[in-house]
């Protein structure tokens, strides 16, 4: 039997968390009651990177947002094309100019 009784959700946010902060490296960790997931930011050439958010997570809401996040890549392929890997970086010490959309 389905369960009709979904519930809508008001969603407040703050200003200074609409805004949003940018990431370009996750670590994901975890104990047996916790997911934790650390989002930073780490420029080009550099070996230091800072944690700007954290978030810690049950397994089964980190499950649902596993879940959730492959359907909504899924969409945005539909709508946009394959998401690709960009190519293997040059051997250390050397840099590779990517744009946005992995393109040298």
């Amino acid at each position: 039997m389905a369960n009709n009784n979904k519930q809508d959700i008001k969603l407040n946010i703050e200003p200074e968390v609409a805004k949003g902060m940018y990431s370009n490296l996750a670590v994901i960790s975890h104990t047996p009651a916790e997911i934790v997931l650390d989002f930073a930011q780490m420029l080009p050439g550099s070996n230091d990177a800072h944690i700007r958010s954290r978030v810690i997570m049950n397994p089964i809401h980190a499950k649902r947002l596993l879940n959730a996040l492959a359907d909504n890549i899924q969409k945005y392929e539909h709508n946009f094309g394959t998401i690709t890997e960009p190519r293997s970086p040059v051997p250390e010490g050397d840099t590779v100019p990517y744009d946005i959309l992995g393109k040298a």
